[in-house]
Order: structure tokens, then sequence, then C-alpha cells
């Protein structure tokens, strides 16, 4: 049997304590100890316990993930993320969980392994469920799916792209937090490349024979920003697009052409948002979108985005989902770092605040919801509008959706005004009807998939039917 490996933060807990702002006083009150207990931690004079390490987590759960010294047990920690399933019930100490995995060792590998299993079982049954219900011929992918596939398993999250346009960030911007229309400019025309502003054509258009890029002056200043920094990222980090393209599994050429354009977008928003800089600000903000846009000079809508890729490792940005939802209810852009999943085909639930907010453009919507496993989440949702500049031509309607899990409300700044407490003000939504387990639902397309029905003549309800099972 292996012995406890000691684990000494004093430099991390000193860290933490500034970026906090905190005395050490009223960090030792958050933990529940003294204040010269932590005055020894913090000059590695003690070591971090587990029951320590789990007051850290619940107390300060963003920054300790950054935080936390990088040695100790892989296996204790797998089997810590395995057992802290929301559905799994009640939640063991992390001292509890280390003697498990010191102990019997062997059990807690196989436990690790078969959650696994488990998770990727269920992800495959709800992906064959929502593929039964789509017009995909044989369920097979088609290649735009296979892209948004593949950013779902990359976790919204390229890291040598987003570094490289961190990077290329700070050379075109200098002391400016983003990247000006100018510099933009100044650095293409010293790569040899031509620009024209006109109006009426494609918003962007990049003839590579001639190195001349032309751009729509008539779409919004953000959107015309936007395929600016495309286009110096498609022309700077071109070898590191291709070759990540290069190494994706994916089945066809339309899938990896819209892969590299793909990636092409992600470089253009790490661009205008740098990374460490966007997170910086965003935290500071509490996660307030139009602060952030006004400062960094992008769309509501891209710095949604941009927040939903903050994933680095030991520097992430707090968990968050984003989706953006058209008239229809279909789900066109979507990307989870919490434990909530979307449908993969088809609308969101009905109960979800997005639908409201489509109909009723340019406000915020804050909804407290729960999902079937027990998880709650804030949410926001903004309807847009984009004008197409024609009468003949109806403006482009939908919304997007940002939200985190409630535990997480107090990094939120749209949770101020929720009665995060209150059972009656809580949304209690699902994924998609399909897959959906509610049974006292009154809004319900139709049954779960995997549940009989028993009509009674006799009986009329909201919902003409009654779940069995």
């Amino acid at each position: 049997m292996s012995t406890r490996q000691r684990l000494f933060a004093g430099a991390q807990l000193r860290t933490l304590r500034a970026r906090r702002a905190l005395r050490q006083a009223d960090m030792a009150q958050a933990l529940g100890i003294s204040a010269s207990y932590l005055s020894q931690l913090e000059n590695d004079e003690r070591h971090l316990t587990p029951a320590l390490a789990d007051a850290l987590r619940a107390a300060f759960p963003l920054d300790w993930a950054d935080l936390a010294p990088a040695g100790g047990d892989a296996l204790i920690r797998a089997l810590h993320d395995a057992l802290a399933d929301p559905q799994l019930p009640g939640d063991l100490p992390g001292e509890t969980v280390e003697r498990l995995a010191r102990q019997f060792p062997g059990f807690a590998d196989l436990f690790v392994q078969l959650h696994s299993l488990h998770a990727q079982t269920r992800l495959r049954l709800d992906m064959l469920d929502e593929t039964i219900g789509s017009t995909v011929a044989g369920g097979g992918r088609l290649p735009w799916e296979e892209v948004r596939d593949w950013f779902h398993h990359a976790n919204n999250y390229v890291d040598p792209l987003d570094r490289e346009a961190e990077d290329l960030a700070a050379e075109i911007a200098g002391s400016d937090l983003s990247p000006r229309v100018q510099s933009m400019q100044s650095w293409l025309r010293a790569n040899g490349v031509s620009i024209a502003w006109t109006s009426g054509g494609p918003l962007r258009r990049f003839d590579a024979d001639r190195r001349h890029l032309e751009l729509d002056s008539n779409q919004p200043i953000e959107s015309g920003r936007f395929h600016l920094a495309y286009q110096v990222a498609a022309l700077a980090l071109s070898r590191p697009i291709a070759a990540i393209v290069e190494a994706a599994a994916l089945q066809s050429a339309a899938a990896r052409h819209i892969l590299t354009i793909g990636l092409g977008n992600y470089a253009a928003g790490a661009l205008l948002m740098p990374y460490e800089r966007f997170r910086t600000a965003a935290r500071e903000l509490r996660h307030d979108i139009d602060r952030l846009r006004l400062m960094f000079h992008t769309s509501f809508e891209q710095c949604c985005h941009r927040l939903s890729t903050l994933q680095r490792p030991r520097a992430r940005g707090i968990p968050v989902f984003f989706c953006r939802v058209d008239m229809a209810g279909n789900i066109t852009k979507r990307h989870s770092a919490t434990r909530l999943q979307f449908g993969r085909f088809g609308g969101a639930c009905p109960l979800w605040i997005v639908h409201e907010a489509v109909a009723i453009p340019d406000r915020i919507h804050v909804q407290l919801s729960e999902m079937p496993d027990g998880i709650r989440y804030v949410s926001v949702a903004k309807g847009l509008v984009k004008p197409s500049g024609s009468y003949y031509r109806p403006p482009r309607r939908y919304a997007v959706a940002l939200g985190c899990e409630a535990t997480h409300a107090a990094e939120f700044i749209y949770a101020d005004g929720l009665n995060l407490a209150s059972d009656d003000a809580v949304a209690r939504i699902g994924a998609s009807c399909r897959i959906c387990p509610r049974d006292q639902c009154d809004q319900r397309a139709f049954p779960p998939s995997d549940k009989a029905i028993d009509v009674d003549p006799a009986r009329r309800e909201l919902v003409p039917y009654r779940i069995i099972g």
C-alpha cells in the first residue's frame, strides 16, 4: 500500500488570497480554520490535508481549479471526479476518496473505468435516440455535425491555436486590449494584401491569387471587424490550422473544409478577445456581457461564444454552456463545458427562456432552471436581429443563450436578481422531449421514446396520455 504524498501549497494559497484581496483572517474563516493555521500553510510549515482541499474546492472552486498543486495521485483525482457524478447520491469527503484509492487501488481503477464506460454509453444512447427522430438517413452524421462533434470532444478549446492567436494579438494590438480595425488593415497591407470595402457584395471575399480582400461595408461594424480578424488569422495561422485539420479524423472533404472555416472563426475570436486579457476582464466584471463587448469592441454573440472557449488548463473561466437558437427552435450553435447537454437534433425544451428571447429581442432574459439530474443552472438569453439591408430580404432573427451551474452564481452577474433558494422559482426543463424523463410536464410535444403510454378516452388532461414506467 502506497503512503500518502504530502502536498504543500503555500505559494498557491498566497496567490489565491492576493487574487481575492482577502486578509488572512477572512480566508481562514471561509475555510473554517484559524488564521495562525493558515499562516503555517502559507509558509509551508503544514501540508495540505484532504479535508482542507475539499474546503478550498467548496469556497473557491474556480481559483482553486487554477492554483491547486499539480502533485498528487492521478487515480485519486480520477476517482474524485467519477464520484462527483450528479446521478450518484451524496458527496464523499476527500479523505475517504483518498483512503479508497490507496487501500483498494484495483477497485478504484475499475470504478473509474466503469464510470467512463457508463458516461460513454449514456451519450451513445442519447445520440441514437435523437438520431431516430432526425431526418438523417441511417443515422449518419452530416459534415457540419462531424465538425460540431469535433469541437465538442475538444471541449471547445484549441490550445495551440489559441496561444498563437494571443501572441498575434499582442503583436498587432500593442497596448490596446484588442486589435483595432486600422491595426489589422495595416498588418494585412504589410503582408501584401490589398483591401476594399464595397457595398452589397459578400460579407468577405478573398482572392488568394491577387491577394485582394473585399469586405461588405453595409454589415455591422462588429461583423466587419470579425471578418477582418478572420482574414488576418487565416493567413498568419494557416500552418497550425492545416495541421489540426490534417490530424482530425473526419470522413469527408466537406467536413475538413468546414473545420478549416471553424478554426478560422475560432482564431478570429481569440485574436479579438485575447485569452488572458478577456478572461481577467470577465472575472472582474462578473461576466457582464454588455460591458465586455464594449471593452473589446465585439458583439453580444461573439462575447458569449468566447466565454464558452475559456478552457485553458489551470487558467479556466467559469464552466458555461452557450447556444444559438433560430425562430423555429433549432439549435444552430451549441457547446457546454457544464454538465448540461443539448439534444442533438431538433428543438430545445419549450420551457427554456431562450424561446421567449427569440420572440422578444434586444432584452436580457434570465432564468433559474433545473435539469432532470437535479443540477440547477442560471441562464441568460438575448434575442438578436441582424438586418438584411433590403426590404425584400427578411432580417435574421435568433437568440443566444449563456449559462452556468448555480454553484457559480456568485461569479455571474445575471444571478443577482434571482432567488436561488426558492424551489418555486425554478423552471424544470429537459434536453428535449424525446429523452426527457419528466412525466408531469404540461408542455410535452411527444412522450419519451423509452417509455410506454396509456391513453384513456374517458379522461383528458393537458397532455392527452399518461406515461407508464
